[in-house]
């Protein structure tokens, strides 16, 4: 019996993501697009508020670029578009178990929208090979980062009326610690993983 190659896996392209080394199988990428989701939720739950600001500090952006690293650009996007859905039509996985089209609305809506974009971002880059390396890896990440915020950071602006330079450090500033280590674990783990495949 012949397994069918799942169209959003470019044949053509020599470069691969981690999860391109799995057998390349239809239920395989339906299986990883439902799985970086529900990672997305699980660690939308991993919260620390910080006091005055409305934007608190989760695990999301980690499991975000974490797994669009793994699983590329397209089901990387189609991961967090799945995620996004979810939340708008009722089930509990945004951050604190929050769910509506009014948390996509409200001051945290415009990181959520930009863990889309940003899944493509980094999914494009591990697919050119950056996620081999340590330092190809931290780049990917701050280029993710850079992204989710760039959307968000305006968001939160329009939405709450704070100024702008208010709001990059409210919505950015405070979380830049935790996003550096969150790049150097990553610039950890997926060399790490590669290194075990070529084993």
């Amino acid at each position: 019996m012949t397994t069918i190659a799942f169209p959003l896996v470019p044949r053509s392209n020599p470069r691969r993501v981690l999860a391109d080394l799995l057998p390349g199988t239809v239920a395989r990428d339906i299986a990883l697009v439902l799985g970086v989701a529900a990672l997305t939720a699980l660690a939308a739950q991993l919260r620390i508020p910080i006091p005055g600001l409305p934007v608190p500090v989760t695990g999301q952006t980690f499991a975000v670029l974490l797994g669009a690293a793994a699983i590329g650009p397209v089901r990387g996007v189609l991961a967090q578009v799945l995620y996004m859905t979810l939340g708008v039509v009722g089930l509990p996985v945004f951050t604190g178990g929050a769910s509506g089209v009014e948390v996509i609305l409200g001051a945290s809506g415009g990181y959520v929208v930009g863990f889309v974009v940003a899944s493509f971002v980094v999914g494009a880059l591990a697919r050119r090979g950056l996620d081999r390396g340590v330092l190809g890896t931290v780049l990917a990440f701050a280029a993710g980062t850079a992204t989710i915020y760039a959307i968000g950071v305006p968001w939160l602006a329009v939405t709450t009326g704070m100024a702008p330079g208010a709001a990059l450090v409210a919505g950015a500033g405070v979380f830049l610690v935790g996003d550096a280590i969150k790049a150097a674990l990553a610039g950890v783990l997926l060399p790490g993983a590669w290194r075990l495949t070529e084993r």
